[in-house]
């Protein structure tokens, strides 16, 4: 299947970047790899007219591609440096994944649902984004010590086994809640919850984050 990346699309992804800043998104590096992901890529052929609007569109499985100013807001709140260990959590349409490793991070992500794993898997690598994407329950993490943790469904409550593969010294930016999400970056300043620091960044809706029989599958 041909890919293009049209001096339009180029144009539109500069208005939707422009537009981030605008809204206080002030991490160049953030700005800089949405500027060069082509998000339109990652959608269904038939929502590509709208793929740089500030809005969530379906892709398979009843799941979404967030809003351009969630993943921004996400991404920015990771405080994200070259060569760190990250741990997505809902691998998804795989736009996250590819503006993670737009900006140099080693990138591990787990989807729960095969076929959007399938599909996103063999996408990423397409494109030329080496993302290690595997198929498993996002609850249960992946093993292993991340320097960051990126949560892109609505999760419940905070996952314990999730802040046992933080590092110390580690972010995790999870949404949390039921019908509507708290975004919160959560430091691990230490291995006791008494010593993890918690921050609150608004309110969102995200699908949720469910479980189910962990299996894994490295590409």
């Amino acid at each position: 299947m041909t890919r293009t990346d049209s001096y339009l699309n180029q144009g539109q992804r500069q208005q939707m970047v422009d537009s981030l800043r605008s809204r206080g998104i002030n991490d160049e590096a953030v700005l800089e790899a949405m500027l060069r992901v082509p998000r339109h890529l990652f959608v269904d052929p038939t929502f590509a007219g709208m793929a740089y609007d500030d809005r969530p569109l379906p892709i398979d499985c009843g799941q979404t591609i967030s809003h351009p100013s969630t993943v921004a807001m996400q991404t920015q709140l990771l405080c994200l440096r070259p060569r760190m260990k990250v741990l997505e959590i809902g691998t998804g349409s795989g736009y996250q994944s590819a503006v993670l490793c737009a900006m140099e991070a080693s990138v591990f992500t787990i989807e729960r649902h095969k076929p959007l794993y399938d599909k996103t898997s063999r996408l990423l690598a397409e494109l030329g984004y080496r993302a290690c994407c595997f198929h498993g329950d996002g609850y249960q993490g992946l093993a292993g010590k991340y320097d960051r943790i990126i949560v892109t469904c609505g999760a419940t409550s905070l996952p314990v086994k999730l802040m046992e593969q933080l590092k110390t010294g580690g972010i995790m930016v999870i949404p949390v809640g039921e019908q509507r999400q708290r975004m919160l970056r959560i430091t691990k300043r230490g291995e006791s919850e008494d010593e993890w620091t918690q921050e609150e960044f608004g309110l969102y809706q995200f699908v949720p984050m469910k479980t189910g029989k962990a299996r894994r599958t490295l590409q």
